[in-house]
């Protein structure tokens, strides 16, 4: 009996659309999921804040953006290869990405109720 293991390319079949965001889930597990988030010069909307109730590990795998805290005067400039570990209920923005061409992040979430 063979287990199936899930694999793939996180660069392969990029979504390029300027007006969409495309969050894929690579890996759901009990109080963890893994996700692929392509950016094509998305950010987060004037005056808006993002926050969670669990922590949140992004890591850039191509692209360029800027990430801000709400406790820091300026925002992260983040390169391929820079990561963040974004603590439960800390407000952040994604203030850039790129719109030159795909940003590709990793997420992380652990701690995340399960979803429906």
């Amino acid at each position: 009996m063979s287990a199936e293991i899930p694999a793939g390319n996180l660069m392969a079949d990029l979504w390029t659309d300027p007006d969409n965001e495309c969050f894929q889930t690579l890996l759901a597990l009990p109080g963890a999921r893994v996700e692929r988030i392509v950016s094509f010069g998305q950010a987060t909307p004037d005056a808006e804040w993002l926050s969670q109730d669990w922590t949140e590990w992004v890591l850039l795998l191509s692209g360029a953006a800027r990430l801000r805290f709400e406790h820091e005067p300026e925002a992260r400039r983040l390169r391929p290869g820079d990561w963040a570990a974004i603590g439960p209920n800390v407000r952040h923005r994604v203030d850039w990405t790129a719109p030159d061409g795909p940003t590709v992040w990793l997420a992380v979430h652990v701690g995340e109720p399960a979803r429906d």
